[in-house]
């Protein structure tokens, strides 16, 4: 059994590798939204977006510096950071789902950052509930103490 520190760590470890990868690949898409690392816009036509400016932008702000900052909320012990932690990896796991969808296409990398973002929110889960901050944890004495 892993101890909430070492879930810490894998934690905050999975935040730097998924922020700083998604820096370099939003920065990519940014800085050259017509064909970011040879990718063809092509892939766009079912979807919303004639370029990748738009994606890249959100996953450079959104995923690449929320998962940085996360790792960071969680170096400082910021008493939320685990509830930040789960919330990038939902955000990851919609991220992987929705680009399917538009791409209507499924790669070896979507389902490793499929994978990456369930284990990410199933960590930060774990160490709510372990470290006892889980909403309604404590019900029973709270009914307890009610009643007497």
């Amino acid at each position: 059994m892993l101890t909430l520190n070492q879930l810490k760590k894998i934690s905050t470890g999975i935040h730097f590798f998924v922020g700083i990868g998604a820096l370099a690949g939003g920065l990519a898409a940014v800085t050259n939204p017509t064909a970011p690392m040879g990718i063809s816009t092509d892939m766009l036509k079912t979807g919303p977006f004639k370029d990748f400016l738009i994606p890249g932008l959100f996953l450079m702000l959104v995923l690449g510096v929320g998962n940085l900052i996360v790792g960071m909320l969680s170096l400082r012990n910021h008493k939320w950071w685990m509830y930040f932690s789960g919330g990038m990896g939902d955000i990851l796991i919609m991220w992987i789902v929705i680009q399917c969808i538009i791409l209507w296409a499924v790669a070896a990398l979507h389902v490793i950052f499929f994978i990456v973002g369930a284990v990410q929110s199933l960590l930060a889960l774990a160490q709510i509930f372990y470290s006892g901050q889980f909403p309604f944890q404590n019900s029973k004495r709270i009914e307890t103490e009610v009643k007497l």
